[in-house]
Formats: C-alpha cells, structure tokens, sequence
C-alpha cells in the first residue's frame, strides 16, 4: 500500500512538473522556454522508456553451497550456507543496477530476507554471493527471487521475478563416536552383546549393497548394480545376532530448560544413531509428543535416513511425562533390545521407567541431560541405578558425549 501510494506521488509530481512547463512555454515563448520543455519531453521518454528494461522477463539460476549443478548439499545445524545466483537480463535498453532480493522459510518459523546488487555487464548478465547465518535443524525453503530496478534518478523502479522456488533439510548436530566401552563389553541381559557383528550368521534376506571386497564369493556379486555403476558391488545380508537398539527421546516440553536443551537431546539421538548404523546395529527410536512416533530397529541405510528425517522436524510438545508416554508405545520397543532413555527427567521418573523397561526383557541406559540443578541433588537415585548394573550417562554439551561414553559411564 506505501509503495503504490508513493507511485502515485510521484506521478503526480512528474504530472505537475510537466503542466508548469506547458504552461511556461505558452505564456512566457522564447528559446529558454523551449529547451526546458524539449529537455523534459526527452526525460520523460527515458522513464516511460524504463518499462522496456528487460527486467520483467530476468531469468537466473540458485548455486546452493558452490555446487554448479541442481544437488543440495547435506548441511548440519549451526552451519551456514553458500548462496549464489546468476542473472540474465533480456532486452537492450540500460539498466543502472540490480537489487536482488532473496527470501528464506524454516518451516513454523520467520522468514529471511537478503539484498545484494551488482551492476550488469555488456552482456546484460551479473552474478551474486551472499552467506546465510547459521542454521537451526529443519526445513527450508527459498520463495521466488526479486530483481529490482530503478532509473538513473531513483523515481520509477521496474520489478521482475525468478521462479526459483528450491528445498533443503538441515539435520541435527552430530558429533562422532569412536567407541563404546559399554557395548563392546558386552552387557548383562536378554541380550548379548559380547558377539562382534562379523562372526554372525547371516540370512538369506538381502537388505543392501556394499563395495565388493577382495575374497567375495561369486555368488554374492550384485551384477545389476555393477552393471549401473562400473564398479564390483556385493550384496549385503541380513544377520541372526545382529544387536538391536532403540532410542528414547523425551519430548516433554516442561522437562526442558529452554530450546538449547532440547536440541541437545536431538543431536545426541542424532549421533547415537550414526554410530549404531555404521557398526551395523539395528537401531531404531521411539519419540512421544503430540504425538507417538517410532521406528522398528533395523540395520539399513534408508533406516538412518528415515530416522533423521524424523529428528529433523520433532518438537518439544509432549505434555505426559516419560514414563506415561513410553508405557504407550510398547510395540516399537522388541523384546530384548537394548534401550537407550535421552532425557532431562530425573528422580523417580526415570527410576520407574527404567525398571519398567528391565521388566518387559529389555537392558535399560540412561543419558541424562542435567538442567539447573547440580550433581549433589541428582547423585542419590543415579547412584540407585549403578547398583543395580544400568549405566549411567550425564552429558551436559554435546562435545561431552563421545568422552562420556568412551569412560564407560558411572
């Protein structure tokens, strides 16, 4: 509304200019009369002129992270991202400048606006660079881009659009896990843990390809994917004894001290399940909020990229508490499964859940996310825990996390 009503302003002011001049040379005659009105009728052809810019019909093309071509580059939260446009401006008429406005959706939060300019060359073409700040986890979205125009003395603009419209996850924070004394050891439970994925037997269920290695028996070549990819490739089998893991993520809202926290517990589930798929663990999550999601353990790379897909997007909305909330997903949580609880609960919360979880046939651990009170208050019922062979795990920064699980926990 402001800039149609300064639009008008202006053309009304033009209009007023113009009559004076008319009327100048109508009443007052002479060469100085005429030169002012020939030299206005000129400026006005320049601006009337302005529509025949080119910049309606501007067409251009998004680099996102450097890449020349259409692939998104995979980003972690915290990161920033390299943004570049290239520009093309049909037509001939002179264009000054270019304003080039950007705007950038998260999913449920505020848009991003970026300006940048350059000045086209003889070809009529130009290229920009700008850097997003850095990115909290979620989805995104780049609307259509904006080219702005103005003529040399900044009355009229001329706008076009690029149909630019392109979608990128960034996915949680994660940090490498080298090892984890408490698994290789092997646990005391249902389950054993003590047997290295490479001596177990494998089924007939194919789950995968994987990179031929040296020794590989004719059969097990995956001749299909050698043939689309020039490079030997052999299948992957299913295993009897593989472990299974599934991750607990509280979503209780008011169990969290702020944003920060919660997107600690995202990034610890993150990378717990980075370092279970890459060992070949069956893994799998269990997330109650709003509402109940989960995914059964198993062992594959679309499994991975399904649950991080999930820790993209998951909120802080749960009102029951941990618990309540698990006591209603039982069936995502096998029999036998070694049971990972990220939470900032502590207490008799945790201490009924986890022998709840011992109950059902499962080994319980805990990660347990410290908030504002301090270790004297919490040692009592984690003490309670240790004694009765539960590992437990205080991580208060996600860079803690690889330290505390390499020393094997209280």
């Amino acid at each position: 509304m402001a800039t149609a009503r300064a639009i008008s302003l202006r053309w009304r002011l033009t209009g007023a200019v113009y009559l004076c001049c008319t009327l100048y040379l109508l009443f007052q005659g002479g060469k100085t009369a005429l030169m002012l009105f020939v030299i206005l009728n000129v400026l006005l052809l320049y601006l009337a002129l302005g529509r025949l810019s080119g910049i309606g019909r501007v067409k251009g093309e998004r680099r996102l992270g450097g890449n020349a071509g259409p692939h998104t580059p995979v980003l972690s939260a915290g990161s920033k991202l390299e943004v570049g446009l290239d520009i093309r401006i049909p037509g001939f008429w002179p264009v000054p400048y270019v304003l080039v406005q950007d705007t950038l959706e998260r999913t449920g939060g505020q848009p991003m606006m970026f300006e940048v300019s350059f000045i086209p060359d003889f070809r009529r073409t130009g290229s920009v660079h700008y850097s997003t700040p850095p990115l909290q986890r979620g989805w995104y979205t780049f609307r259509k881009t904006e080219c702005v125009t103005r003529d040399i003395f900044g009355l009229f603009e001329h706008r076009g659009s690029i149909d630019s419209v392109q979608r990128f996850t960034v996915l949680p924070q994660t940090v490498p896990i080298r090892q984890w004394h408490r698994v290789e050891r092997g646990l005391k439970g249902p389950y054993a843990y003590a047997v290295s994925n490479r001596f177990s037997k494998e089924t007939t269920q194919i789950n995968g390809v994987r990179e031929y290695i040296y020794g590989d028996r004719l059969s097990r070549i995956h001749w299909n994917a050698t043939a689309k990819t020039g490079e030997w490739k052999s299948k992957e089998f299913d295993r009897e004894s593989v472990p299974r893991t599934v991750i607990v993520l509280d979503r209780c809202g008011t169990a969290y001290v702020n944003a920060d926290h919660f997107e600690l517990a995202v990034s610890i589930a993150a990378s717990l399940v980075e370092y279970g798929i890459r060992r070949e663990t069956a893994m799998g999550i269990v997330s109650s909020g709003a509402t109940a999601d989960g995914f059964l353990p198993r062992s594959t790379a679309e499994q991975r990229q399904l649950i991080l897909n999930h820790l993209v997007g998951v909120q802080a909305d749960g009102t029951a508490g941990l618990y309540r909330s698990l006591r209603q997903s039982p069936l995502l949580i096998p029999r036998g499964s070694f049971v990972v609880l990220v939470t900032p609960h502590s207490g008799e919360e945790v201490v009924r859940t986890m022998e709840w979880l011992d109950r059902s046939g499962n080994t319980p651990c805990l990660i347990h996310l410290p908030g504002e009170r301090s270790r004297a208050e919490t040692s009592g019922w984690q003490r309670m825990l240790t004694a009765r062979g539960w590992p437990v795990y205080n991580v208060r920064t996600l860079a803690e996390l690889p330290a505390a699980l390499e020393g094997g926990g209280r």
